[in-house]
């Protein structure tokens, strides 16, 4: 655990699983519903850093999200993204799109090219409610 480490000190998001490896987390972001994050339990910078078996277990994670939010939302697209530039813990995004999100088709770090509309906003936030379940369904069937 580093101290300096924001995803060391919080879940990093609504906590919708948590192992003794790595949690998933569903990110509250008005213009992206259904965005989640699977983040390594111990502080890591890299995929590098773990084991091959450690790999396996968070890319099976990574696997069980999309699956679950393509099931649930529906996206036209599914983003997925290990960055770390900001927080250097190792996590991956999972983050649905569609071609009317604020950012595409650029990346959700791009500037706004429109704004969502509050019915699609709050229908996507809608089937969102069910990914928990849906993940963690998928989670079970990992065992």
């Amino acid at each position: 655990m580093s101290t300096n480490c924001i995803l060391c000190k919080e879940d990093g998001g609504q906590l919708i699983w948590r192992g003794d490896d790595a949690r998933v987390v569903l990110i509250d972001d008005p213009d992206l519903p259904g965005y989640c994050r699977i983040i390594w339990n111990r502080h890591v910078a890299e995929m590098s850093d773990l084991s091959q078996v450690e790999r396996e277990i968070l890319m099976a994670l990574v696997d069980v999200t999309e699956f679950a939010i393509r099931r649930v939302m529906h996206p036209q697209k599914i983003n997925i993204a290990s960055l770390g530039n900001q927080v250097p813990h190792l996590h991956w995004h999972v983050i649905p799109r569609f071609v009317d999100d604020p950012f595409f088709p650029g990346s959700i770090w791009s500037s706004k090219q429109r704004e969502l509309s509050d019915t699609t906003r709050k229908a996507r936030r809608e089937a969102a409610k069910s990914l928990p379940d849906a993940i963690r369904s998928g989670i079970a069937d990992l065992a």
